[in-house]
């Protein structure tokens, strides 16, 4: 049964393409779910899928691409189930 995780990454993670590189990490592992911007500088996702994928991405969102500075990575457990692929809000 799929999982779904709700993570909220802070630092600099707007305007270095953190969005699209999440969807093309997320879409590599399978998951479903999206990513967007929030108003308060956060980058919000939310991926539903096999718990060794999300686990793979929660590792990642702590990196994330080149140019981004991650400083702190919250996530948590979720009821959502998105479904229909990974995509950028």
């Amino acid at each position: 049964m799929a999982e779904s995780l709700h993570c909220y990454v802070s630092g600099l993670v707007q305007g270095v393409c953190f969005r699209a590189y999440t969807q093309e990490k997320a879409r590599q592992l399978g998951l479903s779910g999206y990513v967007r911007n929030l108003a308060d500088g956060r980058v919000e996702v939310l991926a539903s899928g096999d718990p060794a994928q999300l686990a793979e991405l929660r590792q990642w969102l702590h990196q994330g691409p080149p140019a981004a500075r991650v400083e702190q990575v919250d996530c948590q457990q979720s009821e959502e189930q998105p479904s229909g692929g990974f995509v950028v809000k």
